[in-house]
């Protein structure tokens, strides 16, 4: 699979990723709510800058990004969740788990866009990973 197809894939993962992180933004309830509303906002709108991003990343390589609901729900990874009150460590599991494998499709991306000598795409990629370990890190110490 050339890292074009695997950067389609994360673009999708993106946009279902932001709505999914809405969902759980609205719908957090518990003692830490705040904490977790904030983090979660802060969380989709670093997804929807990526989003764009990676949307002109592909472009400058020549290749037609992918822009309809349609089309990222049927290549994206990332499952959806249907709305209800999710308590503070279910919602912490949640994002963690996304996290974990954005980080994972991110490093898988940096690592092809290597072999494949395209240096703009490591060094977005290497910020993406960046990022989503320092949110683990987040995640992991407010799950304790």
């Amino acid at each position: 699979m050339h890292h074009y197809d695997l950067l389609q894939k994360y673009l999708s993962n993106l946009a279902v990723l932001n709505i999914k992180m809405h969902n759980i933004h609205w719908n957090v309830v518990g003692k830490q709510f705040i904490a977790v509303h904030e983090f979660t906002e802060g969380i989709y709108d670093k997804l929807f800058e990526q989003l764009d991003e990676v949307a002109e990343l592909l472009k400058m390589k020549g290749v037609m990004p992918l822009s309809t609901v349609a089309e990222y729900l049927e290549n994206s990874s990332i499952e959806e969740i249907k709305a209800k009150d999710f308590a503070i460590e279910e919602s912490l599991e949640i994002v963690k788990k996304d996290l974990e494998a954005m980080k994972e499709l991110a490093t898988t991306i940096r690592n092809a866009a290597d072999e494949e000598g395209d240096f703009e795409t490591v060094a977005m990629f290497e910020d993406f990973v960046a990022e989503y370990s320092k949110n683990i890190w987040f995640v992991d110490a407010m799950l304790k």
